[in-house]
């Protein structure tokens, strides 16, 4: 038997993952553990996006996540990402496209008609995705549940796989905790089709459709472990900055905010650690629904390297 820990997308991936190897599973999800950060995610698929700021090992294991969730989700869309900047931030536009790769230029309104006259140019990465976020993780648990895995309060496994994100600092001492805040909206006077970034020195901020002229506004990056709703300041600055992307969003209606603690190791980057009979899979930071599959694979490998070695 081995037990999950955490109902994240690092868990439920790490759940799946192992339920379909044909691997004996339960997930152990407290009822007074917080709600994960990633049932605020943007559910971007956007591995060359990130690589502006994110290290090699994110965008090859990134990309290997597009598929995985392809053949599993039904909110998968693959439609790309686009990144758009204000002409007085043009030299951010070319900072973002020499520093990633499988970009090209475009006229934006070219995608995205509803963006004509705003941005002369803009950079378009054509094999990303997007996904719902909960409904891809609401897919994943009821996937668990007809194969018969089982869903408990208390561990009872001895082999165990810890994907409890910022709840780990139990055990990770170097976790810490990064706050992101977002919002979503109702907006029936704006039609964008994919995940837009518009870029922008202080506030950089992306938006991405859930259809139904609802959308996705996110999202912040403050470096402190204060839990609670969304502040002032970062709904202003969200919403001033989707301003700048479409006007119509001047008149679009708030129908839900939230804020997340994002679990991070000091470099950012998300890992296995093997502690005994314990495998952590944590620091996702802003990378959650890109580098969940691929750790979990490499949970497979490990045991499967387990098995082989026994005498």
């Amino acid at each position: 038997m081995i037990s999950v820990l955490g109902g994240g997308v690092a868990g439920l991936c790490a759940a799946t993952a192992l339920s379909e190897e044909g691997y004996e599973v339960e997930l152990i999800v407290p009822n007074n553990a917080p709600a994960p950060a990633s049932y605020l995610a943007g559910g971007m698929l956007a591995p060359f996006c990130e690589g502006e700021t994110a290290p090699d090992c994110v965008v090859a294991r990134g990309q290997m996540a597009i598929g995985w969730w392809a053949r599993r989700v039904r909110s998968f869309a693959a439609r790309g990402t686009l990144v758009v900047a204000r002409d007085i931030d043009a030299p951010e536009l070319d900072r973002v496209a020499l520093a990633t790769k499988e970009n090209l230029w475009i006229s934006p309104n070219e995608l995205e008609p509803a963006l004509a006259g705003r941005f002369p140019r803009g950079l378009f990465f054509p094999d990303e995705a997007h996904l719902d976020p909960r409904e891809a993780l609401t897919t994943l648990r009821d996937g668990l549940i007809a194969r018969g895995v089982r869903f408990r309060e208390v561990l009872q496994g001895e082999r165990v796989v810890d994907c409890r994100g910022i709840s780990a600092r139990d055990k990770l001492v170097d976790l810490r905790a990064v706050r992101g805040e977002m919002l979503e909206v109702m907006a029936p006077d704006v039609s964008l089709t994919r995940p837009i970034r518009l870029l922008h020195p202080r506030f950089p901020c992306y938006v991405v459709p859930r259809g139904n002229g609802r959308y996705m506004i996110g999202a912040t990056m403050v470096e402190n472990g204060l839990a609670g709703p969304i502040t002032v300041r970062a709904t202003k600055d969200l919403l001033s900055a989707v301003q700048t992307l479409h006007p119509g969003f001047a008149e679009a209606q708030i129908i839900n905010t939230g804020a997340g603690l994002r679990p991070a190791f000091p470099d950012n980057v998300p890992v296995l650690r093997r502690e005994a009979n314990r495998i952590h899979l944590n620091g996702l930071y802003r990378h959650g629904f890109l580098m969940a599959p691929a750790l979990s694979l490499e949970i497979l490998q490990l045991l499967k390297k387990e098995i082989d070695d026994r005498p």
